[in-house]
């Protein structure tokens, strides 16, 4: 990790560079769809998914004020980050504490539920009743996962600080303020183009953001050699570089989801600005190859869902079906 603090610095200009070439193009490529729209150019809304990968690149922006990454003062990055919470619908105070303890407890078996993917062991899975089996299996469905968890997620659970009620009053602060912030920003599109057209646009751009995002962080850390161990075994080091993958993603994906695809190293240190995280491949070569996927390839890895103790891999449902069969357990 000492090697990587040399990458920590943000650079001021290219931080404000990159913010510019994203928030820009967002906003015009916005108003350009619901004017045309608008206008009865429907054909315009095939440019969601665009408008919805320059909104993914805002949310990277933010996730960097998160870790302190993108500006050289914490009270920069903090107040950039609220203001980008209000466009990516994210309270950012809720969502930096609820991310920190993500970070301070990945592939700790001992510390998951808060920040994660849901994930059961073999053993707790079939330990469950039938509803408790079908619900997990419910959840961890790519539909629910990609599809409407994320809607869930964004349009519904950001609106409270869940987890967090207790925690202080910072975080419903972070919550409300967002929320009103959020309003009072899309009361322009609605004074310019109506209630229907800004639906029509903002919620499609803000659920195809939302489905990559939470696609980026599956794959991120459900592979099948993903490291686990209990909280006795546990090492931060280990389950970084080894709990983390890195999606070697086309160029241009790589420029739009702010090459977090590199998340072993993002792991291994958050400090490091997005934009310097190809530099450290590039002076560390022997990361390249480490839990290294495609896109394609990492399409595989929807079908895992608990982990296997025994065999220290993620399997699917039906791998565990079958290693329970091996055992000879009861039936549940």
């Amino acid at each position: 990790m000492r090697d990587l603090q040399a990458f920590r610095d943000p650079r001021p200009s290219r931080s404000a560079w990159e913010l510019a070439i994203t928030l820009i193009p967002f906003v015009i490529l916005f108003a350009l769809i619901a004017s045309a729209a608008a206008a009865g150019h429907y054909f315009a809304l095939g440019a969601t998914p665009l408008a919805g990968l320059f909104l993914l690149r805002l949310f990277i922006i933010q996730h960097d004020c998160g870790h302190g990454a993108f500006l050289r003062s914490r009270k920069g990055n903090d107040w950039l980050g609220r203001a980008l919470g209000v466009l990516t619908l994210t309270p950012y105070d809720c969502w930096r504490r609820s991310h920190a303890l993500h970070h301070a407890a990945t592939g700790n078996l001992d510390a998951r539920g808060f920040g994660d993917v849901d994930t059961l062991t073999v053993r707790e899975y079939l330990e469950r009743g039938p509803m408790r089996r079908f619900l997990y299996r419910l959840y961890r469905h790519p539909v629910v996962l990609l599809g409407f968890g994320p809607a869930y997620l964004f349009l519904l659970r950001h609106r409270l600080p869940i987890g967090l009620m207790k925690e202080g009053p910072i975080y419903w602060g972070s919550a409300i303020a967002t929320n009103l912030a959020t309003a009072l920003i899309l009361a322009i599109p609605v004074w310019l183009w109506g209630v229907g057209v800004t639906a029509m646009v903002f919620f499609p751009v803000l659920i195809s953001a939302a489905s990559m995002g939470v696609w980026l962080f599956y794959v991120q850390h459900q592979f099948p050699e993903a490291h686990w161990d209990h909280a006795a075994d546990w090492s931060f080091h280990d389950a970084a570089l080894h709990g983390s993958s890195y999606l070697d993603l086309p160029p241009i994906l790589s420029w739009f989801t702010g090459y977090i695809g590199i998340h072993h190293v993002h792991h291994l240190a958050s400090r490091i600005p997005f934009y310097r995280l190809p530099e450290v491949l590039e002076k560390h070569s022997y990361l390249r190859d480490l839990n290294r996927f495609t896109a394609l390839e990492a399409w595989s890895t929807m079908r895992l869902a608990l982990w296997d103790e025994g065999e220290r891999v993620l399997v699917s449902f039906r791998e565990a079906f079958r290693i329970r069969n091996e055992n000879r357990a009861p039936l549940l």
